[in-house]
């Protein structure tokens, strides 16, 4: 799944573990990944840590995309910070699970992600709620 992810490719983010349920991935914040306040933006700390739990949550061979995910931002980063998510499942249930990531500079925590999953068939979820309502039908 991370080789075709072009995206997370493009920004540099590298795999450098995995197993069941776990992901360990680095990128580097360059210049164009720095806001007006001279610090990372916090979108590109949240694609890094959900890249981690894409990952995880994806080792054990389902298709499975995420259902919902928050981040707490805990200290800034700066260009040139060479940052490390570990990403661990916490509970898999049926076809959802929970995934915890921790986005971490030189062992110090400045983010910390919880991702919720969902796993889906050929690509397409199993069940496809019905979104409309009565007045739009």
């Amino acid at each position: 799944m991370f080789a075709a992810d072009e995206a997370s490719r493009r920004l540099g983010i590298e795999l450098v573990g995995h197993g069941p349920g776990t992901a360990v991935l680095r990128m580097t914040v360059t210049s164009a990944m720095v806001n007006g306040h001279g610090i990372a933006h916090g979108g590109y700390l949240f694609l890094l840590a959900d890249t981690a739990f894409a990952c995880a949550c994806n080792s054990h061979g389902p298709v499975t995309v995420a259902a919902g995910a928050d981040i707490v931002f805990v200290a800034p980063a700066r260009e040139g910070d060479l940052l490390v998510a570990h990403a661990e499942e916490r509970a898999r249930f049926g076809r959802s699970g929970v995934y915890d990531v921790s986005v971490r500079r030189a062992g110090e925590v400045i983010a910390e992600f919880r991702g919720r999953s969902r796993s889906v068939r050929d690509g397409r979820p199993l069940e496809t709620p019905d979104t409309t309502t009565k007045e739009s039908r």
